[in-house]
């Protein structure tokens, strides 16, 4: 894909949908963002027919097939969504059932317009795959839009990216090319949170992170996600978590967990983070970004927690370490309590994969 970065790179959209030779584009966006995709389709001017402002987390079936619904019925060519991985989720859904291009502005550090990815939910349960038509034609990253994302938004949304990059650097296709990206993901991330929490006008700062979330977007893009990202999506599509804090929570857990078999991983990451212990690094960066550090902060009932082990295990998924029910189960009621995760004194040799199958 292309890839336009730096300050005031907004005003370059409708060179951007010129490009592609879109003439009839819809804009997507949040129902909180509407001000914003009305900024964006007065830019494009002619060239946008309308403003879908029903974007929502997890990308729900019936908000898909109405975005599908509204891009057929204005006959759309294209889609430029902007906002967070909510929009782009809806922007890669109607490119998945329509095969319309998409251009994505990212206002968040999510990281899911750099991937083929894609994730629908329905019913409690979260489905993804990957599929080369839903990947974005041209990424617009303008730090000035994330100036006034709220401070404890863009810490979650930039530990949400920070957990693609750990997720890569243990994954079973990583390549050299990828895990230096992911270990330069996950040093500018650590390094930008707290400078954007504590002055979120400071386009400096929003710049470092973006540019890392870039990385850990591509780096998801490019690797086969593991158990951390498998038990997110169970969480966020059978209890309705909130998908960024949902990440920040457990991504010191699974990696506590994870790290003991990939010890090339928690090198990169003991650099990346300055930090003998990454997974106490990272419980540690919660904390000092004043972000939740247990599910049970989250509203998840403890009765919850079997529920969620079951639907993790019920499909496969790639792990550098084998993780059973008790285990599984384990790791999620340290997530829920929030305890402080720890290192073992020795690595453990890593195991086969499970399947190939999944993300």
């Amino acid at each position: 894909m292309r890839v336009l970065f730096g300050s005031g790179r907004l005003a370059h959209l409708p060179d951007e949908v010129d490009r592609l030779g879109l003439r009839r584009v819809l804009v997507l966006c949040t129902p909180g963002r509407r001000e914003l995709g009305q900024r964006a389709a007065e830019l494009l001017g002619d060239a946008a027919i309308g403003v879908f402002d029903g974007a929502r987390m997890h990308v729900p079936v019936d908000v898909a097939e109405a975005g599908v619904a509204e891009a057929r019925r204005l006959d759309a060519d294209g889609c430029v969504a902007i906002g967070g991985g909510s929009t782009i989720g809806l922007a890669k859904a109607i490119a998945r059932d329509t095969g319309l291009p998409s251009v994505c502005v990212p206002t968040t550090y999510s990281g899911s317009e750099m991937t083929p990815v894609w994730g629908l939910t329905e019913d409690g349960d979260k489905r993804t795959g990957r599929d080369p038509v839903v990947l974005p034609r041209s990424v617009v990253y303008d730090p000035e839009l994330t100036v006034g994302l709220a401070a404890h938004t863009s810490a979650a949304s930039g530990v949400n990216a920070l957990a693609h990059a750990v997720e890569a650097l243990y994954a079973p296709d990583v390549s050299p090319v990828i895990a230096l990206l992911a270990e330069e993901a996950a040093r500018s991330l650590a390094s930008a949170l707290p400078a954007v929490v504590r002055a979120p006008a400071d386009v400096t700062g929003r710049a470092l992170a973006l540019r890392g979330a870039w990385l850990a977007g591509a780096c998801l893009g490019a690797t086969t996600m593991s158990l951390h990202h498998k038990l997110c999506h169970v969480l966020g599509g059978l209890l309705d978590l909130p998908h960024a804090e949902t990440h920040t929570v457990v991504l010191p857990h699974v990696a506590a967990f994870n790290l003991e078999a990939a010890p090339r991983a928690a090198a990169a990451l003991r650099r990346a983070l300055g930090a003998d212990d990454p997974a106490r690094a990272l419980y540690e960066l919660n904390r000092m970004l004043e972000l939740p550090s247990s599910l049970a902060e989250l509203g998840v009932a403890r009765a919850d927690l079997s529920a969620a082990a079951d639907a993790v295990l019920a499909r496969p998924y790639i792990n550098p370490r084998q993780a059973d029910r008790d285990a599984v189960l384990g790791l999620l009621q340290n997530a829920w309590a929030g305890t402080v995760p720890n290192a073992a004194a020795e690595p453990l040799p890593a195991v086969a994969a499970i399947s190939t199958r999944s993300i």
